[in-house]
């Protein structure tokens, strides 16, 4: 009696381990090209806003404070998603919740396509920014959960790539679309797309329980206070904010800089994050292979202090021929990514696996955050003149850069635990 005891005891064991370990055997190459398609409709979805800028404030007759606004709505949101979304986004299968996710995502970005007034838009990226947001703290968290910490930086720098590609092609057909139909068209096709990936998800997404093992069953606001008195966590989270920040001030404005100030059509923006998506999808990857081979840390260091160069080239850019401006800004792009792989490898390291979704959640929350307000303050600063140009993006530039100088302080603090 005692062994049929026993052996049902190891019976039950197994049965619940054969729950939470996916009886699939992740392929890693898929995973992460899978993950990857996410991340690009999620970033184009994000990043199209700042090319279609001067066509909106256009259409809509809108200040560039609006613009800041319609475009801090998306990150706002996302930040009070991750807030509540990290109380219980550990308990579930990442697969579902990736899933359930990105389904919100596209019907946000339906919203956004069929949105009729400056109003209304400003509501759809509300929506589309709850789910958007935390759909990339998501992603973080399935690559720190499934793929190894000496492949992370490289597995990091091909997600975060997809930035590059939604450059390279996203941008290009969505700015194409806009101009010869109206701003609509993009996020008509982003959400047709959106529906194609989140099919192809579904069918080839393993089941993600393995961290189901180890997380919490205690309150979920007393593992929130636990997070955030783990000064390791926090020094994590001030990096992701300073990075952001220091992105996120400049960012929104190139596109309505190079129309107003250096001599730019709309149509001929795609040119800009064509060629800086073309060099980037390259040099987001070596940086993250780099990462994993001379230190992560160190290279993150030796990208960030160069950035700041393209930063105040970018800022005060004066008239100049066309080729000059691409090539500032192709190099303001490539450091742009070269930093965010080591760093974004760096934070999903700082963190144990029981509670890297909920903190990747948390953690996304005030990136987004940061992001919102870098991009609302930008917008304070940045005035249009009499004769349509812009002024002071100078002054962004250079408060860029300043924050840009702390994200290497912070750097040096962070410690890995898995």
């Amino acid at each position: 009696m005692k062994e049929t005891a026993e052996n049902k005891h190891k019976t039950a064991s197994v049965t619940d381990s054969d729950d939470l370990v996916p009886k699939k055997e992740i392929r890693e190459g898929l995973l992460i090209f899978v993950l990857a398609t996410i991340q690009f409709t999620h970033m184009m979805d994000f990043v199209i806003m700042m090319p279609l800028g001067p066509q909106l404030m256009r259409v809509f007759n809108i200040s560039p404070s609006q613009f800041g606004l319609l475009v801090s709505a998306y990150t706002f949101s996302a930040a009070v998603a991750g807030f509540f979304s990290a109380l219980f986004i550990d308990r579930f299968d990442r697969k579902h919740a990736l899933l359930a996710l990105y389904l919100g995502f596209a019907v946000g970005t339906l919203a956004c396509a069929l949105a009729p007034t400056f109003a209304l838009l400003l509501a759809a990226r509300v929506v589309a920014g709850a789910f958007g947001g935390v759909l990339g703290a998501l992603i973080l968290a399935v690559i720190g959960d499934a793929i190894p910490e000496q492949r992370r930086g490289a597995a990091a720098g091909k997600v975060m790539a997809a930035f590059s590609v939604a450059s390279i092609a996203g941008i290009p057909v969505g700015l194409y679309l806009a101009s010869v139909t109206s701003w609509h068209a993009p996020f008509y096709l982003l959400a047709a797309l959106s529906t194609l990936v989140l099919i192809f998800a579904f069918f080839s997404l393993p089941n993600m329980r393995g961290h189901l093992s180890s997380v919490s069953k205690t309150n979920p606001f007393l593992v929130l206070q636990q997070m955030l008195l783990q000064r390791n966590l926090q020094w994590a989270t001030a990096l992701t904010v300073t990075l952001t920040v220091a992105g996120f001030l400049v960012v929104p404005f190139i596109s309505p800089y190079m129309v107003a100030n250096v001599g730019f059509t709309e149509a001929e923006l795609s040119y800009i994050y064509l060629f800086g998506g073309l060099a980037t999808v390259f040099t987001s990857q070596w940086a993250g292979r780099l990462a994993d081979k001379h230190g992560k840390k160190r290279i993150f260091t030796f990208a960030a202090l160069l950035s700041m160069a393209s930063i105040l080239a970018i800022t005060t850019l004066p008239p100049v021929p066309h080729f000059v401006a691409l090539i500032v800004t192709t190099i303001f792009f490539i450091f742009f990514g070269a930093r965010f792989a080591p760093a974004m490898a760096l934070v999903t390291s700082s963190v144990e696996p029981r509670l890297r979704g909920s903190y990747m959640s948390i953690n996304s929350s005030f990136q987004q955050l940061g992001a919102g307000l870098a991009a609302f303050a930008s917008g304070l600063i940045v005035q249009e003149t009499s004769n349509g140009t812009l002024q002071n993006f100078g002054w962004v530039g250079l408060l860029s850069c300043g924050v840009t100088i702390l994200t290497v302080i912070v750097v040096k603090k962070l410690k890995q635990v898995s």
